[in-house]
């Protein structure tokens, strides 16, 4: 910290006090009252000193209406400073409410909500949107609590983890029947959160109408497609049919049998976005399913290597068929781009953070980074070609995809071209059982159990 500098004119002042304690000093002594004189200008100083003070004092306590004293020395330096730290934060006091001026007029012309929350969750300020969205009241809510006026299950389960779970999508039936979308912003440094409400009543209801229409042209396309394939199949096995004919015959069945697994896929997603609410279910042998699954791959007439690496024998938690319909289709996807010459490992363990994890590795044809992203989405190839000659609908991965969020899981994709593909499903902690009994098989006995 740099040393405290004195100014010119203190030294001039301290200067002139001395030079009269000096001159009344010099004086007394010629009286022979040296003490006397030096003491009575020591008195007069100080009642000077007082009177600057008690000026100061008065002008400080009223400075808003009336001008600062006109005092020599330090004294008016003094004032002088303090004038100007005034008019700075005068200026910066008007400036800040100008700014908050225009915060809440912008505030209040925003298409979206905005809650200012303290700590303890209790409202300090909303806008006119978020007030009419969830009935709030100015004035009468300040300093309650959120979860106190907006009583709904699902925005008070987001507010307790914010970080652990999605933004919801919340339907307020009571509210101008809307569908609302919430997100929690932190300061990490005041412990204020700052609360964003936005209208996706329109999405919603987009979703439900493009939900229901896929279930119900998925259900009428089933009838006929079941016809279609059993005239075709007594077709073909008609002796009297004509050999030339044979082959195109095999060829529409192919692709009736194609439509018909779209239509069952189709059928499956709109059964999992029907669903809203996480599973509970029961616990799920992944050493006999994963086993099953093998065999499925291995019936087929060309198909890869299939190793397990079982290195738990816990069970996971959750609903069987949906769980079977997400691995049967990692593992169908990853035979159906491997070559025969191929490998596929497909894992089953436990990591750090207690997570159930199932991987499955395969040697196949791999994909590109720029395409990660979005395989998860309903209809989307890499290579629209290769996925018709495989007879792929390209919605399985859209299926483990909700099947893994009902369960509160994620799927991890590492995947490089020419080298194979990792598809990783991550299951929480809670959904971890201990295995029914204690299988005698360790990591470098599973692959030649599995063999």
């Amino acid at each position: 910290m740099p040393p405290l500098s004195i100014s010119r004119s203190a030294w001039r002042y301290l200067a002139v006090l001395g030079g009269l304690l000096l001159l009344a000093t010099a004086v007394g002594f010629l009286a022979g009252r040296t003490f006397a004189f030096a003491a009575l200008v020591l008195l007069v100083l100080l009642v000077m000193q007082l009177r600057n003070l008690v000026r100061m004092q008065a002008w400080l306590s009223s400075r808003a209406t009336t001008r600062p004293p006109d005092m020599a020395g330090p004294w008016g330096e003094v004032i002088a400073v303090v004038s100007r730290i005034y008019r700075r934060k005068v200026f910066h006091k008007r400036r800040v409410l100008v700014l908050l001026r225009e915060f809440r007029r912008m505030t209040s012309a925003m298409p979206d909500g905005a809650i200012l929350l303290g700590p303890n969750r209790e409202i300090l300020w909303f806008n006119r949107t978020a007030g009419r969205w969830l009935d709030l009241k100015r004035k009468v809510d300040y300093g309650l609590r959120i979860d106190n006026l907006v009583r709904n299950p699902e925005f008070v389960e987001y507010l307790e983890r914010p970080a652990a779970l999605a933004p919801p999508r919340i339907h307020f039936a009571q509210q101008s029947d809307r569908w609302l979308s919430f997100r929690l912003v932190t300061a990490n440094t005041t412990g204020q959160q700052l609360l964003l409400v936005r209208d996706v009543t329109s999405e919603a209801r987009l979703e439900s109408m493009r939900r229901d229409f896929v279930a119900n042209a998925s259900h009428e396309l089933r009838s006929p497609l079941t016809v279609v394939t059993g005239y075709l199949e007594t077709l073909e096995q008609d002796p009297a049919l004509d050999e030339g004919l044979r082959p195109p015959l095999q060829e529409m069945r192919r692709q009736a049998e194609r439509m018909a697994a779209i239509v069952r896929d189709l059928l499956e997603l709109s059964r999992l976005d029907a669903l809203e609410e996480a599973v509970d279910g029961e616990p799920i042998d992944i050493h006999a399913m994963a086993a099953l699954l093998r065999k499925d791959v291995l019936a087929r007439p060309r198909h890869p290597r299939v190793q397990l690496h079982m290195e738990t024998t816990a069970q996971l938690k959750g609903d069987e068929p949906e769980v079977h319909s997400a691995l049967s289709n990692l593992i169908d996807n990853a035979a159906k781009y491997t070559s025969p010459e191929g490998q596929i490992d497909v894992r089953w363990w436990l990591n750090d953070a207690g997570e159930a994890c199932f991987s499955v590795r395969d040697t196949g044809i791999g994909i590109p980074a720029e395409h990660l992203p979005r395989l998860t989405e309903r209809f989307y190839r890499v290579d629209a070609g290769r996925a018709r000659s495989t007879g792929g609908s390209g919605l399985g991965l859209a299926i483990v995809k909700h099947v893994l969020q009902h369960h509160g899981a994620h799927l991890d994709i590492d995947s490089m071209p020419g080298k194979g593909s990792t598809f990783t499903c991550r299951f929480p902690a809670h959904r971890v059982l201990p295995g029914a009994h204690e299988a005698n098989i360790h990591p470098g006995r599973a692959d030649a159990a599995a063999s």
